[in-house]
């Protein structure tokens, strides 16, 4: 029975939650790439109203702006992981940062797919 209370047990989960957040709040600080991307997703959100009427469609071009943040998240985290392991230069750790930012470049490329698709 315990364990089953534990299952269900919010101050773990409100604890995760703050992790998150304080994790979203640093990016906004002070990522750069993240800022930008964050403008562009809050435009792009509005312009997703302005632009189509339908709901489905909505969803997906805000879906994939959603994405885009995502992946960015995750590639300031890989960034931050390789720079805490060190800063000098290894193949490893630039082929990380690399394919990060490789992650980031797929997203903003299936973005621009997505909003083409739908709006032209």
């Amino acid at each position: 029975m315990n364990q089953l209370f534990n299952l269900f047990n919010p101050v773990p989960l409100v604890r995760a939650l703050g992790n998150s957040l304080r994790g979203l709040a640093q990016a906004v600080k002070s990522e750069r790439a993240f800022q930008q991307e964050l403008v562009l997703a809050i435009v792009g959100v509005i312009a997703a109203f302005l632009l189509t009427d339908v709901s489905t469609e909505r969803a997906l071009l805000i879906g994939s702006l959603a994405i885009v943040l995502i992946v960015e998240l995750v590639n300031s985290a890989i960034e931050a992981a390789v720079d805490r392991i060190g800063m000098d230069i290894s193949p490893l750790s630039k082929r990380a940062k690399d394919m990060g930012s490789a992650a980031v470049l797929l997203s903003v490329v299936t973005v621009t797919i997505i909003w083409v698709i739908i709006l032209v």
